[in-house]
């Protein structure tokens, strides 16, 4: 077995008993990039010195014995992180050049353990999209098979993990965009609770539903990333200061005497056959270990959609306000005054779907719109929360499926906005609330792409999340199997 192909515990194991150095793992994984990236297009940019420096320092830490879980590791960001001294561009043509001075928070965290930072991943453009087709760096190809999307907006992360171009990576949840491309990709991903992880130097689309989250082959890796960077944090406002669990050691507690709910709304018309039957088989498995499943209803579910696109958009039409052609990035100046500097800077630096998104937030917050459309869907935000609330006093972690189907064929739905938009419907319920969802692989369609199935969580109930996932992939094997690159 190659070294690429294992977990982020067992190269750990190899780390601390000197089997191999941080170096040679740098080395071998960025050997990895350069010959399969060019299948993917997970990454926009490698960043070899500056990884093989770090991977250097931490050689030395290793050499003491005093490490952390992630020292040496090498891991690759999502290019939403603002990242000390490596440009940063959310894949928008509008933030070109662009090199921040200092690393945001998540980031941070994973310097402190001396882990290795190999590059930046690929997106949709400012976390917008559901198919990672929205880049100005091109589409992201799914691992499994490259005429298909890899998801969305983290789907760089996603196939990155899958494709072993690193043994972890870190995305972000606004909708979905951490479930939901794991699911297409066949690996571990984890929305964490709404302040959780700090937001802290990323990037922002929608503040209220932003959250930052792991993507791994595994979920005791995914518990260890995230017990590198939980926790609270005074330079985001929206920081809970509340204990952080030990996730790693919580996780092999079993399921038996588990309450698992199954909400009748998401198991509807249209659901994918394979899907269907998938989740159905995760459901008997979860028996079979001992939990008990309960019939649920949340039934404020078919109003998500329409909240959500109105409460992001709003807040994306506020958050990329700041971006003029003036501070930072790309500007455009036709020399014909402020204004159309701004205006051809705009028209030229953001891609469609933003400037689609932009569109529709600003016309919902512009005057005499703002009550019929934002404010009402801030009143849906909350009657889908104590949906959420309700279900979770009958049951400690609710089941369902990730996306209504498989990965789908890169332009299939480029077209048609709408259905593009229906391919969260089973995830963004999550973010409204702000409380956490797990996506782990549970099977394959006829064509052999990956499945995943959600697991949702009481806020901060991650751990319950991690125990009732590691069951699970304890039981299968879906969790090891290989995309064919």
């Amino acid at each position: 077995m190659e070294l690429t192909d294992l977990t982020l515990h067992e190269l750990r194991g190899l780390l601390a008993e000197k089997k191999v150095s941080s170096t040679e793992l740098t080395k071998i994984f960025l050997e990895r990039i350069a010959a399969v990236n060019s299948k993917v297009n997970a990454f926009i940019k490698v960043v070899e010195e500056e990884a093989l420096q770090a991977a250097a320092k931490a050689d030395q830490r290793l050499q003491t014995g005093d490490t952390a879980p992630l020292t040496g590791i090498p891991l690759a960001l999502k290019d939403i992180f603002i990242t000390e001294g490596i440009e940063t561009t959310c894949a928008s043509k509008i933030l070109s050049g662009f090199i921040p001075p200092y690393d945001g928070t998540a980031v941070n965290r994973l310097k402190k353990q001396d882990a290795v930072i190999l590059g930046k991943l690929n997106m949709d453009e400012f976390a917008m999209g559901s198919s990672n087709e929205n880049s100005a760096f091109g589409a992201v190809k799914n691992p499994w098979n490259p005429a298909c999307v890899a998801g969305g907006s983290s789907g760089g992360s996603a196939a990155c993990v899958a494709a072993r171009m690193a043994a972890a990576t870190l995305g972000t949840d606004t909708g979905g965009s951490i479930r939901q491309p794991a699911s297409h990709c066949g690996v571990v991903g984890l929305k964490p609770t709404y302040g959780r992880v700090s937001r802290y130097g990323v990037i922002a689309f929608a503040s209220s539903l932003d959250q930052v989250g792991p993507l791994t082959r595994d979920v005791e890796d995914c518990a260890i990333m995230l017990q590198a960077v939980a926790g609270y944090d005074p330079l985001d406002s929206t920081s809970i200061d509340t204990p952080v669990p030990d996730y790693p050691a919580g996780i092999k507690k079993g399921v038996k005497g588990l309450k698992i709910g199954r909400p009748k709304e998401y198991f509807i018309e249209g659901l994918d056959p394979d899907v269907a039957s998938t989740i159905d088989r995760a459901i008997a498995t979860y028996r079979e270990l001992g939990a008990e499943i309960v019939d649920v209803s949340l039934p404020h579910t078919d109003y998500a959609i329409a909240c959500y696109y109105l409460i992001a958009t709003a807040e994306a039409s506020s958050n990329l306000a700041r971006y003029d052609g003036v501070r930072f990035g790309q500007r455009v100046n036709p020399g014909e005054g402020l204004i159309e500097m701004y205006r051809q800077s705009r028209a030229a630096g953001f891609g469609p779907e933003v400037k689609r998104r932009i569109m529709l937030g600003t016309y919902a917050l512009s005057s005499g719109y703002y009550d019929a459309y934002y404010l009402k869907a801030q009143k849906v935000r909350t009657l889908i929360r104590q949906d959420l609330n309700n279900a979770f006093e009958e049951v400690d972690v609710l089941l369902t499926p990730v996306a209504p189907s498989p990965a789908f064929r890169i332009g299939e739905k480029a077209a048609d906005p709408l259905q593009m938009y229906l391919s969260d419907i089973f995830t963004i319920s999550v973010n409204l609330a702000g409380t956490c969802g797990l996506s782990l692989p549970c099977g394959q369609s006829q064509e052999g792409l990956p499945i995943g199935l959600q697991l949702i969580g009481k806020p901060f109930a991650e751990e319950t999340l991690l125990r009732t996932g590691y069951a699970f992939e304890q039981a299968t094997d879906w969790h090891l199997k290989k995309a064919p690159l």
